[in-house]
């Protein structure tokens, strides 16, 4: 079963169970994924749908910072519990030490030896990562990895 054919599913038993969270942002998924259909003129595939997914919690995340500041915790709890349902559709994330063995590996194995190869780095490991990290905390890793090169 896709990704997509998956989301569909979670949505029918959302509307049958009438989760009100559920189903907004199971429909602002498919919305968003609807649109990315629209503009790249055929269908998605798992790991652009992941990369719909990711973007979306980012939003979230942002959202969080922002409602803390302006001290508006029913927003901060909204947001939080739209990421939890997100993150229920993206794989297991992994651990900071996993990503960080997985870019030395990467590094060593494109020949990275300074920062400036982060992009080459990175254009070699998001296919391997898919959806299992952020790709901001990715490239962190990348930059401290290769920063602490000889």
């Amino acid at each position: 079963m896709s990704l997509k054919e998956t989301i569909e599913a979670n949505l029918k038993a959302a509307m049958r169970a009438s989760d009100d969270d559920r189903k907004r942002v199971l429909r602002l998924i498919l919305a968003a994924s609807k649109l990315a259909e629209v503009e790249k003129g055929s269908g998605l595939d798992d790991s652009a749908l992941l990369t719909i997914i990711q973007k979306e919690v980012k939003i979230r995340r942002e959202a969080i910072e922002g409602a803390q500041q302006a001290h508006r915790e029913d927003l901060v709890s909204a947001n939080q519990v739209e990421i939890a349902i997100l993150e229920e559709l993206l794989p297991k994330q992994m651990s900071e030490e996993e990503l960080l063995a997985l870019a030395v590996k990467t590094a060593d194995e494109v020949g990275a030896t300074s920062p400036t190869d982060t992009g080459k780095v990175m254009k070699a490991l998001m296919p391997i990562i898919q959806g299992r990290a952020a790709g901001d905390k990715v490239s962190q890793i990348v930059r401290q990895v290769l920063q602490n090169r000889p």
